[in-house]
């Protein structure tokens, strides 16, 4: 099977890697219960931070947010390399910025997901990126947005969303635990 897979919080947990790094940079303390019950993707609002203020933030922090220790989420590596192992073929489709692809593409290398470079796209707005998972004609595409999962509502790939705190209004199949995954594609 042809499996397509987001990587930011819905194989890595990207925005709570932030969330720890925006509490040491700013010297505060907030709690993991508030990063836990934001409504939006967004994380600078419970550190009193304005929009602009927050994508400012975020922009100046990319390096150490992208390619420090941010973990997998647990079971999101182990169910990779098993599907690589069966034989599936696995495409990682990212909207981080072109700018930083290649090396997010070595970044998960090294951190052991199974990656083959022609299934590896990257840089594009969620638009295109439905494209091109549209093009790829996936058995199954997992992600966290909404927005992109909800234009795929009608082609024949099975759309999964990677349970967050922001996208729980959306009712589509939903994967809480990476160790759920055998079960939702039974």
């Amino acid at each position: 099977m042809k499996f397509g897979f987001d990587i930011d919080d819905t194989l890595i947990n990207l925005r709570e890697h932030a969330f720890h790094l925006y509490n040491k940079k700013l010297n505060q303390n907030v709690p993991i219960e508030v990063f836990q019950s934001l409504n939006r993707v967004e994380i600078h609002e419970p550190f009193g931070l304005s929009d602009e203020e927050g994508k400012h933030m975020w922009n100046r922090s990319l390096e150490e947010i992208y390619y420090t220790s941010c973990p997998p989420f647990p079971d999101a590596l182990e169910t990779l390399q098993q599907l690589d192992k069966q034989g599936h073929e696995i495409f990682y489709i990212t909207s981080r910025p072109a700018e930083h692809g290649e090396r997010t593409k070595e970044w998960m290398k090294q951190t052991g997901f199974p990656v083959v470079d022609e299934r590896f796209f990257y840089g594009m707005k969620d638009h295109e990126k439905v494209e091109i998972i549209k093009q790829l004609n996936l058995d199954y595409y997992f992600d966290d947005k909404p927005d992109v999962l909800n234009t795929l509502l009608n082609e024949s790939v099975k759309v999964i969303i990677k349970d967050q705190s922001y996208n729980r209004h959306i009712d589509l199949p939903r994967m809480v635990h990476w160790k759920e995954f055998k079960n939702i594609i039974k």
